[in-house]
């Protein structure tokens, strides 16, 4: 049987007015130490006992003037004693306090910029790899699901901001331009005659405008786009799709919105059963629900925005965030790497067409395609709201998709860097060593959608993890 070793455990707390005396008592096993504390020199919110326990799991707690506290920046846990903080001590190494999170005795070190940790090389997946467990799984899927249901889309909004809204009788053309001006992959549409928002528009609907200008003997042409209205192309758009009741109309399909009220949980599951990246949120005071207003447009980012900045402090409470994703399994992998989703994993090369790119995003449904070279080092990305970038000059007017390729796409309106460089929010990374929380603080950022896993030091591509993966995991 291993012996006991010595283990400091320091804690983290607001010293109570007047305040004393700090004592410690923990499970170890029985739950009879108690062991006195002292103050950290400089650091007069912090304390730190020394105790003598041996290897396994061990529970405790602290009382501060008769006042039972646990440390929030430390793993805690719910037992018979209420809420305790936990500590696993090995038998051959040091006790894990935190997994991933500065000592609290220290400063918190600023995270290495992640280009560096992937020229560096330094960081390689274990032969085997542990999997969470069943019941750690169901707790930590329990509080994300519970966090969701009891907050709603106010806390979505900002303290100030703008939301963009297109009337249905805009032209086509307008409404492209626009989307790119104010940098916007999609825009709900104002129906004045009705009073309602009946749909969106988005870089789709440019994307299969731009396919049916490019195929041969299409009734679209470029001086349709030119005075088409955006309700015009939205019946047109259903007779494409063979969308149509049993007497040949288009059928209209309804918007996908939510209330002010509606939970974020309700919100989360709109956006991934529809498939959509946005969902308007709107409030009408009247009965009939007529003249709504938008008041913001709720996405995956900002709900996990939230969810993140709820657990940041108690990130322990939620055992699966400690694991690598590749671990988890979460997202799209190549072969041999990792068990991928039902997806494939796409890829291109720099002289693909644009044509092959547009048509891999819409039939594969995926909302951008990693840029490799020969090597499948990650060179960019393209993604659907790239397509905006040909509002500029009217280049979509004299440009033949088959022609264009991905190298001279990205190159129309993008002067201000050299195409092929990972730039900010647009071709973030991530190593399959990265814990899960880690991958949702980078994918909380505005503007980023996905991160692609890359190999270190060598950029290979291996996977690609979204936003909808990760709440697809979240709410199992």
């Amino acid at each position: 049987m291993d012996a006991s070793r010595d283990v400091l455990i320091p804690m983290r707390f607001v010293w109570p007015s007047g305040g004393s005396s700090v004592f410690l008592c923990g499970s170890f096993n029985r739950w009879s130490e108690l062991v006195r504390m002292t103050p950290v020199e400089g650091c007069p919110t912090v304390f730190q006992a020394i105790c003598s326990i041996p290897p396994g799991f061990h529970q405790y707690k602290f009382c501060v003037d008769g006042d039972w506290r646990h440390d929030e920046h430390q793993p805690f846990a719910t037992s018979e004693y209420g809420i305790v903080n936990t500590i696993f001590l090995a038998a051959a190494a040091e006790p894990n306090m935190v997994p991933g999170s500065p000592s609290p005795q220290l400063p918190a070190i600023p995270t290495m910029d992640l280009d560096n940790e992937v020229q560096r090389g330094d960081q390689t997946l274990p032969d085997t790899v542990s999997r969470i467990p069943d019941a750690d799984l169901a707790v930590s899927r329990h509080r994300v699901s519970a966090f969701l249901a009891t907050h709603t889309a106010y806390e979505l909004l900002p303290e100030s901001g703008k939301v963009i809204a297109l009337d249905i009788e805009l032209p086509v053309k307008q409404a492209f331009h626009i989307l790119h001006e104010q940098g916007i992959p999609t825009a709900p549409l104002w129906d004045f005659c009705r009073g309602q928002f009946v749909g969106v528009i988005s870089v789709v609907d440019f994307i299969l405008i731009l396919r049916e200008l490019g195929n041969r003997g299409s009734s679209l042409t470029e001086e349709e786009l030119e005075t088409h209205s955006i309700a015009a192309w939205k019946e047109g758009k259903a007779y494409l799709q063979r969308q149509l009741d049993g007497q040949g109309r288009a059928i209209t399909k309804p918007l996908v919105h939510a209330g002010p009220y509606d939970n974020l949980k309700e919100i989360c599951l709109k956006i991934l059963q529809n498939n959509v990246a946005t969902v308007p949120i709107l409030h009408s005071a009247s009965e009939d629900g007529s003249f709504p207003q938008l008041l913001h447009m709720a996405s995956l980012s900002g709900i996990l925005k939230c969810l993140c900045r709820y657990f940041r402090h108690c990130s322990s409470s939620l055992p699966v965030l400690q694991l690598p994703i590749f671990a988890i399994q979460i997202g799209t992998w190549v072969p041999n790497i990792g068990e991928s989703n039902s997806r494939q994993l796409l890829m291109l090369r720099p002289s693909d067409s644009l044509s092959v790119a547009l048509n891999l995003l819409i039939e594969a449904q995926v909302s951008s395609i990693p840029i490799v070279d020969n090597n499948d080092s990650l060179l960019d990305i393209y993604s659907r709201s790239d397509i905006t970038a040909l509002a500029k000059d009217k280049a979509y007017t004299h440009m033949n998709l088959n022609e264009i390729t991905i190298h001279q796409a990205l190159a129309l309106g993008q002067d201000s860097y050299t195409p092929y460089e990972p730039r900010s929010q647009r071709c973030q990374m991530c190593l399959p060593s990265d814990s899960l929380h880690k991958v949702m603080e980078r994918l909380a950022n505005p503007g980023t959608r996905r991160l692609i896993i890359v190999e270190a030091g060598s950029k290979r591509v291996e996977g690609i993890v979204t936003l909808g993966d990760v709440f697809k995991f979240l709410l199992g």
